[in-house]
This record gives C-alpha cells, sequence and structure tokens, in this order.
C-alpha cells in the first residue's frame, strides 16, 4: 500500500469508515502476520499476538500523529507484543512431572490476600466488640464465664466450689448470661 493511501485510510477510519477500516486490515495484514511469524510463536499465540497489535491500533486510531506511517506502528507494536508474550513465556516452564503437577500452590493470589488481610481485620472487630459487651455484663455472669472457658473447663463441682454456686444451677446460669450477651450483640448488629 502507498504511504499516502494509507494515511487517508487511517484519517477515514477514525472518523468511522467501516470500509476504510477493512482496507487498512487487508493491506497491512499480511505486514503484521510477517512480524508476528518472524518470532516463531505458536499458531495461537500468533493469532492473539495479531489481535492485540490490531486492537492497539485501534485504541490509538484517532491519536496517531503520521497517520501514512500506520504500517510501521502496527509493525512495532506487533513486536513489542511478540517480545512481550515471548519474554512471559520463559517464566513459565512447562513440565509433565506429576510431583510438580500435583503440588498444591503456596502462592496467594493478591485478591486473596487482600480478601484474607479483610476477613481478618473484620474477625478482630467482632471479637472487640465481643469483649466490649461481654464487660458490660453483670459480674456475676462476668466470673461464670470466664471460669467456664478456662482451659481445661474445670468441673462443675470446681466452678460450684470456686464461685459459690450450686451445681445444679451453674448450667441455666450460664445459659442466661449467654443469652444476655447475645442480646447485647445483636442490638449492635455485632452477630
Amino acid at each position: 500500500m502507498d504511504r499516502g493511501d494509507v494515511g487517508e485510510l487511517v484519517l477515514s477510519a477514525a472518523d468511522g469508515d467501516a470500509a476504510a477500516w477493512k482496507a487498512l486490515v487487508d493491506g497491512l495484514g499480511p505486514l503484521v502476520w510477517s512480524v508476528v511469524r518472524a518470532h516463531g510463536l505458536s499458531d495461537a499465540d500468533a493469532h492473539e499476538v495479531y489481535q492485540t497489535a490490531w486492537f492497539r491500533f485501534a485504541q490509538h486510531l484517532g491519536r496517531i500523529r503520521e497517520p501514512e506511517k500506520a504500517g510501521s506502528w502496527l509493525a512495532s507494536t506487533a513486536r513489542h507484543e511478540c517480545l512481550k508474550l515471548l519474554r512471559a513465556a520463559r517464566r513459565w516452564t512447562p513440565t509433565d512431572d506429576p510431583q510438580l503437577l500435583d503440588r498444591v500452590s503456596e502462592d496467594r493470589t493478591p485478591e486473596e490476600s487482600v480478601l484474607d488481610s479483610e476477613e481478618a481485620a473484620a474477625q478482630t472487630e467482632r471479637v472487640r466488640r465481643l469483649w466490649q459487651e461481654f464487660e458490660e455484663l453483670g459480674e456475676r455472669c462476668r466470673q461464670l464465664l470466664r471460669v467456664l472457658i478456662a482451659s481445661p473447663p474445670p468441673s462443675y463441682q470446681e466452678v460450684s466450689a470456686a464461685l459459690g454456686i450450686a451445681v445444679g444451677s451453674i448450667g441455666p446460669t450460664r445459659q442466661r448470661c449467654l443469652r444476655r450477651l447475645r442480646a447485647r450483640l445483636e442490638a449492635r448488629g455485632t452477630t
């Protein structure tokens, strides 16, 4: 294609002329393919780079300063996309080693890390609110619940001796205290 024709076609395509766009693809497509094929990519990668080069061209169509040099722009873009793909491919080494293939990845994606940190922050806030509401319970409930959450948990006989509560009323008192705590948390919207 003549440079002058290319320049006119680029300007027309930038104005929305579909026929001009088709003429550009038909006229400059072989050039883009020759650059892509020169890099020895697989068919799938070559098609991807070809499409990406045209996509980038379409993105910048209205901003190309020298429309008559669109062929050079496309060839350069195709070359950069090929090199980018080849660099990325070097980071990955194909293998058929079953031990490597069966290994679970220990790497966390950025998204998983963010979700984990958000979940941890939310859990920390729930625990903080729980203890805040716990401190608002009566002294008897706080004492009983603290003793019962000890590790290892004491027997009801030990709780009875330590707090002066009848063995038969430890369970019902514990339930009432936990209901009060749950009600306080629900009132605050922290369940």
